[in-house]
Parts: C-alpha cells; sequence; structure tokens
C-alpha cells in the first residue's frame, strides 16, 4: 500500500512543468505558421495609370470646356456692354429732353436779362452806388444764378476766338487790342444749355 501510494506520487507533474511545455507547443505551432500566411492582410498598394486614349479625352473635355467658358464670358462681356451703351443713350436722352424743356421756359426770359445788364450798365451818375441799383444789381445776380443752376451758361466774350456756331458778326472792325478773328465787342450775350444754343451772342469781330 505504501508502494503504490509512493508510485503515484512520483507520476504526478508539477504545474510549473505542465505550463512550460504547454509554452513550447504554442512556439512550435508559430514556428509552423507560413510567411505568406502572417501578411496576408497586408496587400501591396495598386496603381493605377490613365491610358493615353484616356488621357486624350480628358484633355479634350477640358479644351471643351473652356472654349465653352470663354464664349459665355464673351457673351457676358457684350452684354454689359450693351447695356452700358443703352443706360447712356437713355440718359443722353433724358438729358436732351431736360434741356428742350428748361431751354423754352428761359427763353423767354432772356430778353429780361438783357434789360437788366443794360440798365446796370447805363446807370445815372447822381445815383451811382445808391441802394436803388445796388438791389437791382442784387436782382440780375438772383437771375444769373437761377440760370446756371438749370444748367444755362451765357456766350461772347472780348478775346474769344468767333465761332459761327456760337456767334452772330454783324461787322468786322480793325482793331489793335485784338487779333483778326477775334471777338471785339458783344452787342447781346449769348446763351447755351448743354449742346443746344438758345440764343447766339451778337458780335462784332477783328479783322
Amino acid at each position: 500500500m505504501s508502494f503504490k501510494k509512493k508510485s503515484g506520487f512520483i507520476n504526478r507533474k508539477p504545474e510549473a512543468e505542465s505550463a512550460y511545455e504547454s509554452a513550447v507547443e504554442s512556439e512550435q505551432v508559430l514556428d509552423q505558421v507560413q510567411p505568406s500566411q502572417a501578411v496576408s492582410e497586408c496587400e501591396p498598394e495598386v496603381q493605377i495609370r490613365a491610358s493615353d486614349s484616356d488621357l486624350a479625352t480628358l484633355r479634350n473635355e477640358l479644351e471643351r470646356v473652356q472654349a465653352q467658358a470663354k464664349e459665355y464670358l464673351e457673351g457676358w462681356q457684350r452684354s454689359q456692354a450693351e447695356f452700358l451703351n443703352y443706360k447712356k443713350r437713355i440718359e443722353r436722352d433724358q438729358e436732351m429732353q431736360r434741356n428742350l424743356a428748361v431751354g423754352s421756359a428761359v427763353k423767354r426770359y432772356l430778353p429780361v436779362a438783357d434789360d437788366l445788364e443794360r440798365a446796370l450798365a447805363n446807370v445815372p451818375e447822381n445815383i451811382q452806388g445808391s441802394n436803388w441799383v445796388g438791389g437791382i444789381n442784387l436782382i440780375y445776380q438772383k437771375m444769373k444764378n437761377a440760370l446756371e443752376a438749370d444748367g444755362v451758361m451765357p456766350l461772347g466774350a472780348c478775346g474769344e476766338a468767333f465761332d459761327p456756331n456760337l456767334h452772330e458778326a454783324i461787322s468786322q472792325e480793325p482793331s489793335v487790342e485784338y487779333q483778326s478773328g477775334q471777338i471785339v465787342d458783344v452787342l447781346q450775350k449769348g446763351y447755351i444749355i448743354g449742346d443746344k444754343v438758345l440764343r447766339p451772342a451778337v458780335v462784332r469781330v477783328a479783322q
């Protein structure tokens, strides 16, 4: 009985020895794994190269899109230019209509301006510097300012070159002070609004 107990005790493997044998078996299993199986998940990167026909197709498509974009841009630029020209034409027509309306009304008051100018140019000596003359001059200045505010500007001044489109010459006179073709005297002031002459200036011209 004692021998059996001793024999049974000798045949039992210690736990440390069993653990060591399990580790050795695991290493042997890992050694049997093929290298190809270990790196099977790491696939090489695939490089895709476009063919010449694909590149030609893309190049043609790019050229087509660029040409279309250029056509659209040129069309937009033409439309912008046409719109600006139309806007300018409308503004010019409106300005002309306004000048015609203002000019038609102002022409009736130009003789009044002429009378005020003549009155101030021929003030008697005994009343020069008086309040009455100052009042007349103030009225004339207000009228001039009102005309200028409406775009009505005077024409004709001594020394200017004679222009048949702006001036009406009634005589030519020899002059030492002025050169030939220059205005030597303004008999009646002219007026213009924009490009429209309301009344030409009546002048004398140097020979």
